[in-house]
């Protein structure tokens, strides 16, 4: 080995604490980096490339079949803004279908499949032209009796034979012939232009679809613009929806990207971390080996070669880092993009090699010119300078502070420590901002945490939210979603009945029945998931679920709206919607916007009076019931019983069902990467208070040889860094709550949705002052250890050190 490597080596041995400290503050930076890189990339490129390859349309409107005709709705190809168009296309929306009684799972046979829309285009499986359609199973159509499906889901059981447009006069039957749709989901099930006549002549509505690209359509803005300037150029009040491009990325890729503002936000904070502790280090080192740097130059060093061994002492440890935080990433990175490309049938979810490799790269370029600078001033350094140099602060440094601190009322030795760092001002400062991104760090993360605490709290609310449940006992044992909602073997309650039944039986403080109505919303989104109305019956006050604006229904006729549903469709309150059951229509007014997530993401709610009202059924399937104080369940279950078993209806224990495993996820991630940032700024405070011990080590052997004891020793070691930990904190705090605020926000929209005030708003007075003190105690953490090597050391021991 070569003399400079064996400085090299020597010099990482030396100071094994720093080393480490360089490590993990590149491992925290590049684990985090690579990350939130690699999403960006993974989940945006697979719907990037299949929206390209088929020329996918920004938006897909609907057209009301009787305000509108075919030509008035091509017309609006000329609107302001559209660059190109296609259609128009007959579509008829929300559809009931059952299994056909063909199917070879007689089980299945009969089975609600559920609302589907059916569209025909004149050549399905063309390469060419706007939106075109992907065949992923079979074949198309080619005639009138026969179908092809948007899913697999649907009827996968029964491909190659048949499904019932049950809502329809006479049941008109197509057989499966294959599967297939559009990147943007702007159409779903496809028959031949005869089989869609078929539907039509049984009594389904037929409305018009139309297709555009525009000049301008990369934000939701846009797109709101360029819907604007379609409807403008319609007759009034014939636009009944539309489909953005963007909702269908936000679907496929949604959950995936919620992951990067966050990751950004500790990647950034690592970054910066890196830069700093590795500046503490190799200025430290360079400070405290004044006189070995000039023992190698008296012994033939260039400054070069003096420059090159202090930059590859925090090149080495920092390398390591970077190779473990790139394959902790990469590995991390599988779970969460586990699925998110299924959708667009990506080939897989890893993280791309160029990621791998720029990330580390130039992680490693930032770690050598942070190092460089102080390398060059060390090799610079005059070789007698460097000889005769003493390791103590130059004379008088700190001594007007020391003459202040040992005014206050505080033992010597914690006066002592409050006072010393005023004798190294500068490495106070780059203590204090070691701490300072840690309390942004823990801030940040601790802020996150409780969001998504309370997002799962809101989130399993409403509907979950009961001491017990009563259902159909027909139900009891029967996996859920066995049949659709518009299945005639799927059971329901009497409502009227069971809310008596309830009312009568002691113990029980609240009630409301619900179910799914197996309607839908006119003008829906056609693609991805279908939204469901529920039907409600009795006060959900008591629930706790949130409403972003508006109010709750109060009379027949109104209903309350998903946010997701709202975001997508466009839907605010005072706008009316139509739900459509068995074919029939039914106005509602809405009156405000709700955040429950647990019974779906796009969900309209309604008293079951207004579907009673319009002759429709409003399907109660469910009582969740409130126990009074002090009631047991197995008691009220009992005397429930009773008057509950004549009703065909059954109590069901109370059970907190599945997680959000995404947001479960988020939080472990966010929990693991705090701890790196905290272990960086506490093991950064330790290597520059062990850095400032060990210069400070004849002024320890005087103080000890004076009477002072060990926990003195600690006491003014300890005291030397809470002041700094204090102002860190005071500043870190605020930036980490406008971290988090920065971050939420992009959050939320990527999962397509807005937040409530309980989740977007967590820092409280309880959880704030914890934090103020926090800057403390990772400064506190850090000079622990030296503080008690400083307290073990011997006095004569430091006495002889110079």
């Amino acid at each position: 080995m070569s003399a400079l490597g064996k400085v090299v080596r020597s010099g990482v041995g030396r100071r094994r604490v720093q080393s480490l400290v360089m490590a993990l503050t590149t491992f925290a930076a590049v684990t985090s980096s690579v990350l939130s890189l690699g999403l960006l990339a993974v989940v945006q490129a697979p719907f990037e490339h299949a929206f390209s390859a088929r020329n996918g349309a920004h938006l897909a409107v609907q057209f009301d079949g009787s305000k509108a005709t075919a030509a008035q709705a091509a017309a609006t190809a000329h609107a302001a803004g559209v660059t190109g168009a296609a259609g128009p296309y007959p579509i008829a929306a929300a559809l009931d279908t059952t299994v056909g009684t063909d199917c070879p799972d007689k089980d299945f046979a009969g089975h609600d499949n559920g609302p589907i829309t059916v569209t025909t285009r004149p050549d399905p499986g063309s390469t060419s032209g706007m939106d075109q359609l992907v065949l992923t199973q079979g074949r198309w159509p080619t005639g009138p009796g026969e179908i092809a499906l948007p899913w697999q889901h649907f009827a996968t059981v029964c491909f190659g034979d048949s499904v019932v447009f049950s809502s329809l006069p006479g049941k008109p039957s197509f057989k499966v012939v294959g599967f297939g749709g559009s990147v943007t989901n702007s159409a779903t099930a496809f028959a031949t232009a005869d089989g869609f006549a078929r539907l039509t002549a049984a009594g389904a509505k037929s409305d018009v679809q139309m297709l555009y690209r525009f000049a301008k359509a990369g934000t939701d803005a846009d797109i709101a613009t360029d819907k604007q300037a379609v409807a403008a150029a319609a007759p009034a009040g014939a636009v009944e929806g539309g489909q953005s491009y963007l909702t269908a990325e936000q679907q496929a890729t949604g959950n995936a990207k919620a992951f990067v503002p966050f990751l950004i936000g500790f990647g950034i904070l690592g970054l910066f971390m890196s830069v700093l502790i590795i500046a503490i280090v190799v200025s430290g080192a360079v400070a405290s080996g004044i006189r070995r740097i000039g023992i190698l130059k008296s012994l033939g060093f260039t400054p070069s070669q003096v420059a090159r061994a202090y930059t590859a002492q925090a090149m080495i440890p920092a390398t390591l880092g970077v190779v473990l935080g790139t394959v902790f990433g990469n590995l991390l990175a599988v779970p969460i993009l586990d699925g998110a490309t299924k959708q667009l049938g990506a080939a897989g979810a890893t993280i791309p090699l160029w990621v791998s490799a720029v990330v580390p790269l130039g992680t490693l370029l930032i770690v050598g010119t942070t190092a460089l600078i102080p390398a060059l001033r060390a090799g610079r350094m005059p070789t007698v300078q460097a000889l005769v140099a003493g390791r103590a602060p130059k004379a008088g440094a700190g001594r007007t502070a020391q003459r202040l601190a040992s005014r206050l009322p505080l033992p010597r030795a914690m006066s002592l420590g409050l006072a010393q760092p005023f004798a190294r001002p500068a490495r106070v400062v780059l203590v204090g901002a070691a701490v300072l991104f840690g309390m942004v760090g823990v801030t940040f993360a601790v802020g996150l945490g409780s969001s998504f605490n309370k997002y799962l709290d809101t989130s399993t609310s409403g509907f979950n939210v009961a001491s017990e449940f009563v259902i159909p006992t027909a139900d009891v044992g029967v996996p859920w979603g066995r049949y659709g909602p518009n299945d005639p073997r799927r059971p329901h309650l009497d409502a009227a009945k069971v809310a008596a039944a309830l009312a009568g039986t002691p113990g029980t403080k609240a009630a409301f029945g619900w179910g799914e109505s197996g309607a839908t919303i006119v003008g829906a989104p056609p693609g991805g998931e279908l939204p469901k109305v529920f039907t409600v019956t009795g006060d959900v006050s008591w629930t706790k679920m949130e409403l972003l604006s508006g109010r709750w229904f109060s009379a027949p006729g109104e209903a309350v709206v998903g946010d997701k549903l709202a975001t997508t469709v466009g839907i605010h309150v005072g706008d009316d919607v139509t739900v459509v059951q068995q074919n029939k229509q039914l106005p509602l007014k809405v009156v405000g916007i709700n955040f429950d997530t647990n019974v779906g993401d796009y969900t309209v709610m309604t008293d079951a009076a207004t579907f009673t009202a319009a002759g429709l059924a409003p399907h109660i399937e469910q009582f969740n019931v409130e126990l009074a104080d002090n009631v047991s369940g197995s008691d009220w279950s009992t005397s429930a019983a009773a008057a509950l078993t004549p009703l065909n209806a059954s109590v069901q224990p109370h059970s907190d069902g599945g997680k959000n495993i995404v947001v479960i996820t988020m939080g472990a991630l966010v929990a693991t990467l705090t701890l790196m940032v905290v272990a960086v700024a506490a093991l950064g405070v330790l290597s520059m208070v062990v850095q400032d011990t060990r210069e400070r080590v004849h002024d320890l052997g005087i103080f000890k040889a004076l009477g002072m004891t060990p926990k003195q020793t600690i006491a003014m070691v300890l005291t030397s860094v809470s002041l700094t930990g204090l102002i860190a904190g005071l500043i870190g705090v605020p930036l980490g709550v406008a971290v988090e605020k920065a971050t939420l926000t992009p959050m939320g929209n990527a999962i397509g949705r807005h937040l409530p005030p309980s989740v977007s708003h967590v820092y409280t007075a309880g959880l704030l002052v914890p934090l103020l003190a926090g800057g403390i105690v990772i400064a506190l953490l850090g000079a622990l250890l030296p503080a008690g090597w400083a307290a073990r050391t011997r006095t004569a021991t430091a006495l002889r050190t110079e």
